[in-house]
Parts: C-alpha cells; sequence; structure tokens
C-alpha cells in the first residue's frame, strides 16, 4: 500500500471510532477529518469544501426546508383524522400510524414526519387505553421505511444517486428508487403491524409516557410571604439565588386570586402574596423554613383549581428534538427556557421522571419536558427550544392556511423532475423560491427548517469519501472483500454487502454510511465486471435501515423517551424487520436492477 492509501484507512478508521464512540457530535467529528484529509494532502487544498455544494448537500438542504415548510402550514393535518378509526385494534391501529408515516415520508423528510405523527399517536393510543411503546417504534420504523421509496425521501438515496451520476453520467432519478423501496417498505409494514408490534419489550409499556408520568400536581404547594420574611421584595430570581441548594422551584407569584404574568420574574414580592412552589414535600419544608415563609396546602388538590391552567397559561409536554439547542445543556447554563417566558416543571428520560435537582440536569434528544408558560407565546417558544409538541393540546409550529398552494409548488417541482425537465436541486430551489416570493415561506422559517449538523456532515465526508477513490483505497477495500469470499456468487456478496452496510448504519449517522459504502460497492462490482446499479441500490436501502439501536437514526431517538424505551429494546423488533428488508429487497434489487 502506498502512504496516502495507508493514511486515508487510518483516518477512517479514526472516524468510525469517534463516531461509534459519540462523545463528539458528527458534525464536528466529520469537519475534523475533513480537515486533518486535507492538511496531509489527501484531499486537494481546492477541493477541501466542495462537498458543501454538491448536489447531494444541496439537494438534502432543500429537502429539509419544503418538509418544514409542509409541516407548519398543516399539510397533513386531515390526513392523520384517518388514524383515529382504525384505533379499535391494535393491527389496524399500527397499519394506519406506520403506514401513514411511510407514505409523508417519501415526499417529506422522516423526522419531521414522526414529528407531526407523534401528538397523533399518543393520544390515540390513550383514548384506546394502548400503550404509547406499542405504537411509536412501528411508528419511527414506518417512517424510515416509507423512505425507501424515492430520491428525495432519504439522505442515503440523494447520496447514492449523486454518486450514480458522478460514476456513469446519469444519476438515479426521482422513482428509480419506487420499485425496490416501495416492495420493502410495504413488506416491512406489513410485517410491523401484523407480527412485529408483538415483539415491542412489555416492560416498556410501564416505563411508557402516559398522562400521569408528570404526577406534578402532587409536587405543588402555596407559600405565604410574611411581613418579617426573607423573600419580602425579592423577585423570583433573586429567591432562587437565595436558595441554591434547596430542590424547590418557584413557578410564580399570586397576589389576590391573580397568577402574575409568567414573563414577569422581575416583580418583587409584598407581604401577603403567595408564592406557588413545586418540590418533594421535604424540599418545600426547607424552602419555606429558609425564607420565613407560611407553608400553606396543596395547590392542587381535589377541591382546589390547579393555578397552573388558566386562560392564560398552558402546560405543555414537549420532547427534545435532535436539533435542539437545550441537547447536551443543563438547565442552569440554557437561559434559552426562561427568556422565553416558560417554567420547566418536570422532566423525564426513558420513561422515568426525574426527582433529583433540576438545576444541574443535562438534556438529552429524546427527553420529555414538561413546560409551563403563557399559552399564546407556546408555537415560538417550542420551535425555539428545538422541542415537538406531544399531545394535540392545541400547539401547533407554523401558520395554517398555506397548506394547498404550498403542496401546489411542491407537486410542480417533483413533476419537473421526474420528467427530466430539471435536476431534482434546481426544481426544489425553485419551489423555494417562488414560496419566499408569494409570502408563503418566511425567510426565517427557512434557515431554521435546515438540520445544519447532517448538511456539515455531508459536506465534510463528501471530499474524503472523494479521497477514498482517488487514492485507490476502495479497490483494496474491494479485493479484500472478494478474497474473502472466493466462490461465492455476486448475490451472495450483494447481500454480505448489505448486511455490512446495515450494522454500520446502526451505529453511524446513515448518511456517512452511504459516503462510505458507495465508493466500496462500486469498487466490488467493477472487480466482479458486473453492474454496480444493484450495488448502489443495495447500499442505498441498507444504509436506510437503521434499527437495531437508538443512535442509527434520530427518529429512534426521538422516540427512546416518550416510548419508555431502553438500548437493548430496538433490536427485539428491529433484528427480524432488518431480516425481513434483507430476504425482500435482495429479489427485488436483482430483478429490477440485474447483474
Amino acid at each position: 500500500m502506498t502512504g496516502a492509501q495507508i493514511g486515508i484507512f487510518a483516518l477512517l478508521a479514526g472516524l468510525l471510532t469517534l463516531l461509534i464512540w459519540g462523545r463528539w457530535r458528527y458534525d464536528a467529528v466529520a469537519f475534523l477529518a475533513l480537515i486533518v484529509a486535507v492538511a496531509s494532502g489527501l484531499v486537494p487544498v481546492d477541493l477541501a469544501f466542495s462537498g458543501f455544494g454538491h448536489p447531494a448537500t444541496v439537494t438534502v438542504a432543500f429537502v429539509l426546508i419544503v418538509s418544514r415548510a409542509l409541516a407548519s402550514a398543516g399539510a397533513v393535518d386531515w390526513v392523520a383524522g384517518l388514524v383515529r378509526p382504525a384505533a379499535a385494534r391494535t393491527s389496524t391501529h399500527i397499519a394506519a400510524l406506520a403506514s401513514l408515516a411511510a407514505v409523508l415520508s417519501g415526499f417529506m423528510n422522516n423526522v419531521g414526519t414522526l414529528g407531526l405523527l407523534m401528538p397523533v399517536a399518543m393520544q390515540s393510543a390513550r383514548k384506546a387505553k394502548r400503550a404509547v411503546s406499542l405504537v411509536l417504534m412501528p411508528l419511527s420504523f414506518g417512517s424510515i421505511l416509507g423512505g425507501l421509496a424515492t430520491l428525495i425521501g432519504t439522505p442515503p438515496n440523494i447520496i447514492i444517486a449523486s454518486f450514480r451520476g458522478e460514476l456513469t453520467g446519469v444519476p438515479f432519478s426521482m422513482f428509480d428508487f419506487t420499485p425496490v423501496g416501495a416492495l420493502t417498505a410495504v413488506a416491512g409494514l406489513a410485517f410491523v403491524a401484523l407480527i412485529g408490534w408483538r415483539l415491542v419489550p412489555a416492560e416498556a409499556a410501564g416505563r411508557a409516557a402516559s398522562e400521569d408520568l408528570f404526577d406534578i400536581e402532587n409536587y405543588l404547594a402555596e407559600v405565604k410571604v410574611l411581613e418579617d420574611s426573607k423573600a419580602l421584595g425579592l423577585s423570583l430570581d433573586e429567591i432562587g439565588e437565595a436558595t441554591p441548594d434547596i430542590d424547590a422551584l418557584v413557578l410564580g407569584i399570586i397576589r389576590g386570586e391573580r397568577l402574575m404574568p409568567l414573563r414577569g420574574r422581575w416583580i418583587q414580592t409584598q407581604a401577603g402574596d403567595r408564592l406557588l412552589i413545586e418540590g418533594a414535600p421535604e424540599e418545600l419544608d426547607k424552602f419555606a423554613n429558609a425564607l420565613g415563609l407560611e407553608l400553606g396546602a396543596r395547590a392542587a388538590g381535589a377541591e382546589a383549581p390547579n393555578p397552573l391552567k388558566s386562560e392564560d397559561s398552558t402546560v405543555v409536554e414537549a420532547v427534545i428534538g435532535p436539533r435542539s439547542r437545550l441537547d447536551g445543556q443543563t438547565v442552569r447554563s440554557q437561559r434559552l427556557i426562561g427568556r422565553h417566558g416558560f417554567v420547566l416543571l418536570a422532566v423525564s428520560r426513558q420513561g422515568k421522571p426525574h426527582r433529583g435537582r433540576l438545576r444541574s440536569f443535562r438534556f438529552r434528544t429524546g427527553d420529555v419536558l414538561l413546560l409551563h408558560g403563557e399559552a399564546e407565546r407556546a408555537p415560538d417558544a417550542l420551535a425555539a427550544f428545538g422541542c415537538l409538541p406531544l399531545a394535540e393540546r392545541g400547539v401547533s409550529l407554523g401558520k395554517r392556511g398555506t397548506a394547498p398552494a404550498l403542496t401546489a409548488i411542491f407537486a410542480a417541482a417533483i413533476l419537473a423532475s421526474s420528467l427530466g425537465l430539471l435536476p431534482i436541486a434546481v426544481s426544489l430551489g425553485a419551489a423555494i423560491t417562488a414560496m419566499v416570493l408569494l409570502g408563503l415561506l418566511p425567510l426565517r422559517e427557512l434557515y431554521e427548517g435546515i438540520d445544519w449538523p447532517v448538511i456539515v456532515l455531508l459536506g465534510a465526508l463528501i471530499p474524503v469519501g472523494g479521497a477514498l477513490e482517488s487514492t485507490g483505497a476502495t479497490q483494496i477495500v474491494a479485493q479484500g472483500i472478494l478474497s474473502l469470499t472466493a466462490g461465492l456468487s455476486p448475490a451472495l456478496i450483494l447481500a454480505l454487502i448489505m448486511v455490512v452496510t446495515m450494522t454500520l448504519s446502526d451505529l453511524l449517522n446513515n448518511a456517512a454510511t452511504a459516503v462510505v459504502m458507495a465508493p466500496i460497492g462500486a469498487g466490488i462490482a467493477e472487480r466482479l465486471e458486473v453492474s454496480a446499479d444493484p450495488f448502489l441500490m443495495a447500499i442505498a436501502v441498507a444504509a436506510s435501515c437503521a434499527f437495531l439501536t437508538p443512535i442509527g437514526h434520530q427518529n429512534n431517538a426521538l422516540i427512546m423517551g416518550p416510548g419508555g424505551y431502553r438500548f437493548g429494546d430496538y433490536w427485539r423488533l428491529g433484528l427480524p424487520l432488518e431480516i425481513v428488508v434483507l430476504a425482500v429487497s435482495i429479489p427485488a434489487i436483482l430483478w429490477v436492477w440485474p447483474l
């Protein structure tokens, strides 16, 4: 091996190790790999940032923008109503949810699809007195399966299509993925709806989020500010600073019979005011004694109205999304919640409420938050937090009424690309321009809709993937695989490549898996002197099918908290589903895209 080949293999090994370790965010790891590749001469300086203008990167960004616009406009709200009549039986309930998610994911970002349907799934499950854990994992897997059917359904398809364009001069088109992808998706959905949901661990049902997950009413109390109280004349923030070692949260000031404005945490207390506080009984006693307050009755009981619920305020249950600004932050360090006039009442992880100190709690994707604040500010606040509402409580994430126009523009872009009139990136770019010029898509939402870590990941790894080819490293890998599989037919080698790709995708980001495996698959096809198309299609399918872990796909991480799942719960349904995908997709690929 040459020095360049040794260098690219070492870089790839380090990249995969850091991605699997997960200590650093995948976009930071990918950008570090790019800088190292450029500094070591593996990637030419003039090509260092070529990945950020690559058609695959641009297309993924545009798909995310359009998906956000359609979701905000409520383009699928009326479709969600189809789920409710099917909720009488578990199988039909899951079939309706997963199928709806699959259809939407063929044309929308699947994370956005899951965010839209998760509240519908949870509410319909609760009405049917069914554990939400039984429906959320099938819903997530259905949204992933649906992305297999079209070019824009999932980033791996876009990456593979662009790679094929560079390899042969003709990229895969919008519906080239449909024969294999749709057949695989239908088989997977049928398995999940009829058999797979029964494999969801029964203990997850007991851990899953439910309406009584946060029994916050049992932790609320009122304390009265006396003439000689140490809290007299202090604001809510100053009271919190005066009791740093007491795990009690001051939610608001009740003056007379009125809860003072929630955003007015600067308002100073007066004698006779009542403070609404939340905490365990022993912490409430410590709080009252420390500040010389008179501890009163519980604020929410059978005879007392709950002061958290009023015409002006609301309690919102939401899950931290994969792009949330809260991810990795502590309550103390992240002031974002307070700046938007909301108070964190409680937090749950994997279906278990956190009863310790909230100030030092570090948020993660998938955590479920219980927030209290002004009802009219809830949509903007959740958007700023990067959280998704978990119940249909009148909280929407965008303006309504523009759905028909947005859908028509999007359909026109898809039609133009399907007929070969414009490349998909250009047609989607034109659609977005039209949406902005017509006032259907605010510029702020345009940029907020992009999943920037994924864009950085693709922009950084595409040049690194190119270095695999330019140094001849892919040929060495291809030859090594063929040496290990000597005597096997090309069809069996194709199956092996799918298994390897699926395994990587369960541990890495699916886009990163596609970038790494595409040149390897093409190299193997060249060595076997067969068409590269079946290998590229196999990698596209396998890279998207990450069902064994919560880290392989953002959707799996998103349902972990609300569903009460643990890391080891996913493989019980995911492993047989991956076997079904292999059993159906391999014959389909060999039939539609012969060797």
